[in-house]
C-alpha cells in the first residue's frame, strides 16, 4: 500500500487521536516523531498533518522542523502548534495572545476554502492555545477568524498548505470530521483502503515472522485489550503462546473466576492463573501517591511474569495488550505525562525477557474492538467494561487496604448491577465506583456515623482520549446510592462525578 498520511508528532496530547480520526475514514495514518524522520521519507506520503504541542514555537528548544518541508509539494495540515509552526517556518509571526488564552468551544467564521468546502460560514470549534498567528507567512491568506483570534485558520491553495488554530480532531469541533475529510480526499487525493481486516492479516504475518522459534508469555488481564492480543498472537504462533492471568487481589467482584472460565474453558487457551494477592498487598502497604502505586504494580507484574516464565522453561518474549491511550497518557516523545500506565510508564528498567511484544500499541479502543470481532471473539468479551490493569488500586484514593478493597468491590458491583437492571448500559461506555479519601457525618438508626464517601463515575466515549460524563437517570442514581449506603458497611455518602475528559481523566488516579 502506498504511504498515505503522516502524522508528524510535536508532543500534543491529542496526537494519537488525529491518527484515529484519519483511520476512521479508512485512510492509513502513520505517526512519526518530528525528530525521527527526514524530508526524503516525508516526500513519499500523500499528505502530512502537523500535530499540536505544549510549547511556544519561538521559545528556545521548542520542537521545529526543516523549513524546506513547505516546498516538498506534499499537502500539509497544521493543527494548533502545528499551524503556528507552519507560520514560523514560512516567515510569519507568532505571538502570545494579548487577551489571554482561548480555551473551549468557540464560534469561528470561515472564508471560502477547499479545506472548508461544504460547512457553514460559522460553527463551533474547540480551541486550546495561548499563542496565535499574528501575521501569516507570504503566500498564505487568513481563511477563518474568531472573536479573539484574528487568524483561526490560514491557507495557501497553490501549495496545498493549511493551518488551523482549533482542533478538528476532537468531537467538540462541530464540523471537524468534515474538515479532515476535505483534507484527506479533496486536497491529498487519498483513497479509503485501510480496514481492520487488512490490519489483522498484516499483523498476523508480521508477528508470525517476528516470533518464529520463540515462546511467548502473554500478560492476560481478561479485558478486551489483552483478550484481542491473545487471539491475534494465538492465530500467529499457536501453542507457543502461554497466557498468564495474575490475580493480584485488586479485581472486581467475581472477576477472577470469570476470566478463568472464559479463556480456559470457553476459548480453550493455554491459561495459567497465579494467585499473587499477598505480593501486591505487600508492595502497596503505606503507598498513597498514585504514580507510586502504578509503578509498584507495574514492577510486581513483571516479577510475577518472570517467575512464571522460569517455571515454563525458556520464554523469550512478554506480550501485553498495550494500546494507544496507554502510550500517550504515559508520555511519548515530547508529550507530557498524564499518568503512568502499569504496562508502559510503570515498567521497571530491567526485565527478564528479550523483548516485549505489543501488537495493539498503535490502535485505539474502538479499533481494538473491531479487530476482536474480525478475529472471531465473542461480543461479550469484545464489548466488556474496560478495567485498568492496576485494578481497584487506582480507584481507591490513598492507601489500598483489604478493608477499603472490600468496600469498593461491593459498591462497584452494586452500581454496575443497578445500571444493567435499569437497562441503561447504552447510556455509558464505562461506569464504575471510586472510593475517595473523604469521610463525612451520617445518620443510621438514629446514631451518628462517620463513614466513607463513594463517587460514582459513568462516561460516554468512542476512543477514551476524550469523554463526556453520562446523563444517567436520577432514579438510577438514587437506586444505586440507596443500595450502597444500606448494603455496604462503612459508607455514609455517595456522589456522582460530572467531569468530562478533558480536563479530567476517565479514572481518578
Amino acid at each position: 500500500m502506498d504511504k498515505q498520511i503522516l502524522v508528524l508528532d510535536f508532543g500534543g496530547q491529542y496526537d494519537q487521536l488525529i491518527a484515529r480520526r484519519v483511520r476512521a475514514e479508512q485512510v492509513c495514518a502513520e505517526i512519526k516523531n518530528y525528530n525521527s524522520i527526514g524530508l526524503d521519507e516525508i516526500a513519499a506520503y500523500q499528505g502530512v498533518i502537523f500535530t499540536g504541542g505544549p510549547n511556544s514555537v519561538y521559545a528556545p528548544g521548542a520542537p521545529r522542523f526543516d523549513p524546506r518541508i513547505l516546498e516538498l509539494g506534499v499537502p500539509i495540515l497544521g493543527i494548533c502548534y502545528g499551524a503556528q509552526l507552519m507560520a514560523y517556518l514560512g516567515g510569519g509571526r507568532v505571538e502570545t495572545a494579548k487577551n489571554g488564552s482561548e480555551f473551549g468551544k468557540t464560534a469561528v467564521n470561515f472564508e471560502q476554502s477547499p479545506l472548508f468546502y461544504g460547512i457553514p460560514a460559522e460553527s463551533e470549534c474547540w480551541m486550546s492555545h495561548t499563542d496565535y498567528i499574528s501575521a501569516p507567512p507570504a503566500g498564505f491568506c487568513v481563511i477563518a477568524r474568531s472573536a479573539s483570534c484574528p487568524c483561526a485558520a490560514m491557507g495557501d491553495d497553490e501549495r496545498k498548505l493549511y493551518g488551523v488554530q482549533f482542533h478538528p480532531e476532537v468531537t467538540h469541533t462541530a464540523y471537524g470530521r468534515h474538515i479532515l475529510r476535505n483534507f484527506l480526499f479533496e486536497i491529498c487525493g487519498c483513497e479509503p483502503v485501510w480496514r481492520m481486516d487488512s490490519f489483522v492479516r498484516t499483523a498476523v504475518d508480521y508477528w508470525r515472522a517476528e516470533l518464529e522459534g520463540k515462546r511467548v508469555l502473554l500478560a492476560l488481564s481478561g479485558g478486551v485489550d489483552s483478550a484481542v492480543t491473545a487471539a491475534l498472537l494465538h492465530r500467529a504462533i499457536g501453542e507457543k503462546l502461554t497466557c498468564v492471568f495474575v490475580d493480584h487481589g485488586l479485581l472486581r467482584k467475581g472477576e477472577g473466576d470469570l476470566v478463568e472460565r472464559t479463556f480456559r474453558e470457553e476459548m480453550g487457551m493455554n491459561l495459567i492463573r497465579v494467585n499473587a494477592e499477598g505480593r501486591f498487598m505487600h508492595r502497596l502497604f503505606g503507598v498513597r501517591d498514585p504514580e507510586h502505586k502504578r509503578r509498584a504494580i507495574g514492577e510486581e507484574f513483571i516479577r510475577v511474569f518472570e517467575a512464571e516464565a522460569a517455571k515454563l522453561g525458556p520464554v523469550q518474549v512478554l506480550a501485553q495488550g498495550t494500546i494507544y491511550p496507554d502510550v500517550i497518557e504515559s508520555g511519548k516523545g515530547p508529550g507530557a505525562v498524564i499518568k503512568s500506565h502499569h504496562n508502559v510508564g510503570g515498567l521497571p528498567e530491567s526485565i527478564g525477557f528479550e523483548r516485549i511484544a505489543e501488537p495493539l500499541r498503535d490502535l485505539f479502543k474502538d479499533e481494538v474492538r473491531r479487530v476482536g470481532l474480525e478475529l472471531g471473539l465473542p461480543e461479550e468479551i469484545v464489548f466488556r467494561q474496560p478495567f485498568p490493569g492496576p485494578g481497584l488500586a487506582v480507584r481507591i484514593i490513598g492507601e489500598v487496604t483489604r478493608e477499603r478493597l472490600r468496600i469498593l468491590r461491593e459498591a462497584d458491583a452494586i452500581f454496575r448491577e443497578t445500571i444493567e437492571k435499569a437497562d441503561c448500559t447504552d447510556l455509558a461506555d464505562q461506569y464504575f465506583a471510586v472510593l475517595t479519601d473523604l469521610h463525612s457525618v451520617g445518620v443510621m438508626g438514629d446514631a451518628r456515623t462517620y463513614g466513607c464517601t463513594v463517587a460514582l463515575r459513568a462516561v460516554s466515549t468512542d476512543d477514551f482520549m476524550t469523554a463526556q460524563w453520562s446523563r444517567l437517570p436520577y432514579e438510577v442514581l438514587e437506586t444505586a446510592s440507596s443500595a450502597i449506603t444500606n448494603r455496604v458497611p462503612g459508607v455514609s455518602r455517595v456522589v456522582y462525578d460530572i467531569s468530562s475528559k478533558p480536563p479530567a481523566t476517565v479514572e481518578w488516579e
